[in-house]
């Protein structure tokens, strides 16, 4: 793939405090392995890089609001998610008690992802964005590429991947710019993505790789 900022953007999913936080509910999961890829710093850099050289940056947040918590049924990681509390926020038109929560951004990713010129795209509710307007902004945009990374790999990236090809899209995965839960029963997600990913996307790169293309 060739990256020209008139029609490539970069994505990234769930770039919160739940997952990339020390104080986050999720980082007993994921914490091993979001060290292990150095993922936060890697985000980082291909965030300034996107920034730097004026690509389109793309976030889909995970936010859960109370009457979500009714629901009647879920799978495994899905129902551990409203058990933990994670991504919750109070309401769908209140950021009260947002600031620092488990749903706000990491903090040293603000300064991109609150710039005025990030698209902040409506929440996805399971792991996939059929029910967010991620296409719907992406295509508004006149965005054929994408170069996809965030949390986590088997699961919203992973998903974000599929709906994402099915929709039409050239995606790249950043295969260190991502992480995923390690669980003694279930197994070790981001090995399992990995696998994945070299079967769906049109390309695995490192960090280095895509941000020396962005340049």
């Amino acid at each position: 793939m060739d990256f020209h900022k008139t029609n490539t953007a970069v994505v990234f999913a769930d770039p919160q405090n739940d997952f990339l936080s020390e104080e986050g509910v999720a980082w007993a999961l994921v914490g091993e392995s979001v060290r292990e890829n150095n993922t936060i710093e890697n985000m980082e850099r291909i965030f300034e890089a996107a920034k730097q050289a004026d690509f389109k940056l793309f976030v889909s947040p995970h936010y859960y609001y109370p009457l979500d918590h009714e629901w009647e049924f879920g799978g495994t990681l899905e129902e551990k998610m409203h058990e933990i509390g994670m991504f919750d926020r109070g309401g769908t038109l209140s950021l009260e008690d947002f600031r620092g929560s488990g749903a706000d951004w990491l903090e040293r990713f603000k300064p991109y992802i609150e710039d005025g010129k990030t698209v902040v795209t409506s929440p996805h509710k399971v792991y996939g964005p059929q029910n967010n307007d991620l296409i719907l902004q992406l295509r508004k945009r006149g965005i054929s590429k994408v170069i996809l990374g965030g949390m986590s790999a088997n699961l919203c990236s992973e998903s974000h991947l599929r709906d994402l090809v099915e929709q039409g899209f050239e995606v790249v995965m950043v295969k260190d710019a991502t992480a995923a839960a390690k669980h003694p029963e279930l197994g070790d997600g981001y090995e399992a993505a990995m696998v994945n990913f070299r079967y769906i996307a049109s390309g695995v790169l490192t960090t280095d790789e895509v941000v020396a293309s962005l340049r």
